[in-house]
């Protein structure tokens, strides 16, 4: 046997300190009844109660209260085989590791805040199937589909600019390999969340025709740009994470990097999908898995389960029992009448 909710359990500790506390008051109430004297006459004042029927109450209040205790912590024994369906939405999200993703206009970072609103969404997300793509120059799918957030967390963080070593920016690259990710089989809604600062600078050309050929095999295509129009510098770092410098180009220009909403706009338009601006209070994820939420739900995943058998039941039957005893036990025992009975028709001889 074993328990579903075993937290419940805890409860037996209060309870066996009430049950100590009423012994205690008990013996002091027992002791100050003593101390009044006169014990025949307490016994006579008394003689009317049923003492030993208050002692089977407060038995049966006790019983009723573990058997609830042990209900909600639902125990099971026995099993049974059931097949489980997982209803959800097939979500492919694709981050931008490009060294652009490094700058810092938004804290901490444009590609250390794009992890913690996946991670974020994940929490949201949860029953749906979630993959991720990495793309910078070239992409290639990070991890597929799964259900299992805590293990898609590890290779979330394992992110970084240096994975890829084309530093370009290629988004046509990112829908078409997110796109290659999904289950055709599944009649759920596929999505594709892109998570860049929109600045590609190879082949944009193609972009406007993948957007239009993951509009027409039904996918949407939801975008969060991170950073700022205006522009910062891009930081470089040595092996060890020092900061060495800023990039800059042929003619020794700092070169800035600015988010470029335009792309990522069209992108979404294109699929009838949403596009977001990272805000500072990460609002922008809230408004995502809303809309995810709202759309349709398909068959995920079938499986066989092995579950326990919950007897909760049969505790939960036993306490009503012991307490419906407990109210039927009388507070007063019924004394016989100690006088003479009277003969109807007859007379008492009274001797003089």
């Amino acid at each position: 046997m074993d328990f579903a909710e075993p937290i419940y359990l805890t409860c037996f500790v209060p309870l066996l300190l009430l049950a100590l506390l009423l012994f205690f008051l008990s013996k002091r109430k027992q002791a100050a009844i003593n101390r009044l004297g006169m014990p025949q006459l307490i016994a006579r004042l008394s003689a009317t109660v049923n003492w030993s029927g208050r002692r089977w109450q407060i038995v049966l209040w006790f019983l009723a209260l573990a058997l609830v205790i042990v209900a909600l912590a639902r125990p099971r024994w026995g099993a049974q085989v059931e097949v489980v369906e997982q209803q959800g939405v097939e979500i492919m999200v694709a981050l931008d590791v490009s060294q652009s993703m490094l700058v810092e206009d938004i804290k901490p970072n444009r590609l250390a805040r794009a992890k913690l609103e996946i991670s974020e969404l994940m929490d949201r997300l949860e029953g749906n199937a979630l993959g991720l793509v990495v793309f910078a120059g070239a992409a290639y799918i990070q991890f597929p589909l799964t259900s299992d957030f805590s293990t898609a967390r590890f290779f979330l963080e394992a992110a970084h600019p240096g994975m890829i070593s084309r530093t370009s920016t290629n988004l046509a690259a990112a829908i078409q390999v997110a796109a290659t990710g999904f289950n055709e089989e599944r009649a759920s809604q596929k999505v594709i969340i892109l998570l860049t600062d929109g600045e590609a600078n190879e082949f944009t050309d193609e972009v406007p025709a993948m957007a239009q050929k993951a509009a027409e095999e039904g996918i949407i295509i939801y975008a969060i740009g991170f950073g700022s129009p205006d522009g910062e510098p891009i930081p470089e770092y040595d092996e060890l994470g020092n900061l060495t410098g800023y990039k800059k180009d042929r003619l020794g220009e700092t070169v800035l990097s600015r988010l470029d909403e335009t792309a990522l706009q069209q992108i979404t338009l294109t699929t009838n999908g949403r596009y977001f601006r990272a805000a500072a209070d990460g609002r922008e994820v809230g408004f995502l898995a809303d809309a995810i939420n709202e759309l349709q739900k398909g068959e995920l995943e079938s499986r066989f389960e092995t579950r326990g058998i919950e007897r909760f039941q049969w505790f939960l039957g036993l306490a009503v029992l012991a307490l419906i005893i407990s109210e039927l036990i009388p507070d007063r025992i019924r004394q016989k009448s100690s006088q003479p009975e009277t003969v109807p028709g007859k007379a008492l001889n009274v001797k003089t």
